[in-house]
């Protein structure tokens, strides 16, 4: 029997097509020889015993009244196999005299195979493409590569060894219903693939999206500016062609075992410490909030509340947030008293008070270097900045 089996839907796509052809009824039968298309819809279900002769016998098989007489659910006509790669998956019968019918047979035939090859390659692309995301979706969350991944890898034609950095699109489909949203996000899939960037891409949610970019030049090197150049083409391309509002973010390349997985980490890190610091930005770089993304994983442990324990104690006492703003100033300008308070258009006097300030409320010494960096870490973790 046919690896590919015929479906109900298609052998009445079938039979609407070559019924367009010639004038008489047409019926499609499956590999065991049931009615499962018709023009006739009464019959649809039925078992059709000259479909039965052609099946076993692999030939065009006429029935002419004589015979028909003889058969269970038979009329007079002509039914040919139809095959895929020389093996049977149906019958197509066409109902009347055979011998006037003979002459549209092997068309309607023809006609009738070209859909079913046409329908099996789609078939096979639509499971290709399935298969293509189920491996995205493992590569992203295991740090290592068993021998059955790298198998599966090979047999669809995917080099696992070619360097990949993992871009994370995040799409709004609140307002959308679930087939609407889904139909954006296949949009916004083909664009990902066009023009062929050898992109592997997956839809992991109905608001997330992952691409797997080839991460190094045509010089074989890391070159991240040249990536966010092409995220931001990408960017535009896709918020002109769509409906949703998109975001995205690129995370980190790495290297050696579990590189993807680990790249995905960071992208959809970056994803979140993005929207959190620049709700108003639509793309998000790794590499411009390095340190908040690294910090991200202490949020909710005891280490990330001892440190924002003196940050937590200015802010008890700064209700206006006039010296947080004021020491965020200061490490923006590279803790530069003239450029600080320049920037805060206030005398440097002024910004030496508040410092005096900020150091008497959180109990460090801002010339300190190492209490310095405690306190810009607890800005970097703090939930309101």
């Amino acid at each position: 029997m046919a690896s590919y089996h015929l479906h109900a839907k298609l052998a009445q796509d079938i039979v609407a097509r070559t019924m367009q052809i010639i004038d008489s009824n047409i019926n499609v039968m499956d590999a065991r020889g049931r009615i499962i298309g018709s023009g006739d819809r009464e019959r649809v279900g039925e078992l059709h015993e000259g479909a039965l002769l052609a099946l076993s016998q692999g030939r065009v098989v006429d029935i002419d009244d004589a015979v028909a007489r003889h058969l269970h659910g038979v009329r007079p006509g002509i039914n040919l196999p139809l095959r895929i790669d020389g093996e049977i998956v149906g019958v197509i019968g066409l109902t009347g005299n055979p011998a006037h019918l003979r002459q549209f047979g092997e068309l309607v035939c023809m006609t009738a195979e070209m859909m079913l090859e046409q329908a099996r390659l789609l078939h096979m692309l639509a499971q290709d493409s399935r298969l293509r995301e189920e491996l995205v979706l493992n590569l992203i969350r295991m740090d290592e590569l068993s021998p059955a991944l790298m198998e599966w890898a090979q047999r669809l034609g995917i080099d696992l060894n070619t360097p990949r950095v993992v871009a994370v699109v995040e799409v709004d489909s609140g307002q959308l219903g679930v087939d609407s949203a889904m139909a954006e996000l296949q949009q916004l899939q083909t664009l990902l693939t066009t023009p062929e960037r050898n992109n592997l891409i997956a839809i992991v949610s109905l608001t997330e999206m992952v691409v797997l970019k080839p991460a190094l030049n045509s010089h074989g090197r890391w070159d991240a500016e040249e990536h966010r150049r092409r995220v931001d083409n990408l960017f535009s391309r896709m918020t002109e062609s769509g409906r949703l509002r998109v975001r995205m973010a690129l995370g980190n390349y790495f290297t050696g075992p579990g590189s993807i997985a680990r790249s995905y980490r960071t992208a959809r890190t970056t994803m979140g410490v993005g929207k959190q610091r620049m709700p108003s930005q639509r793309c998000y770089y790794y590499q411009d909030l390095m340190l908040p993304v690294l910090l991200d994983s202490l949020r909710g442990g005891w280490q990330a509340n001892e440190l924002v324990r003196p940050l937590a104690k200015l802010k008890a006492m700064d209700g206006n947030g006039l010296l947080r703003r004021t020491l965020n100033a200061w490490f923006r300008n590279n803790v530069q008293p003239g450029a600080t308070a320049k920037a805060l258009f206030i005398h440097r006097n002024t910004l030496e008070y508040r410092l005096n300030r900020i150091s008497e409320l959180t109990g460090l010494d801002l010339g300190n270097f190492d209490d310095r960096l405690l306190l810009y870490v607890a800005l970097q973790l703090d939930e309101e900045e």
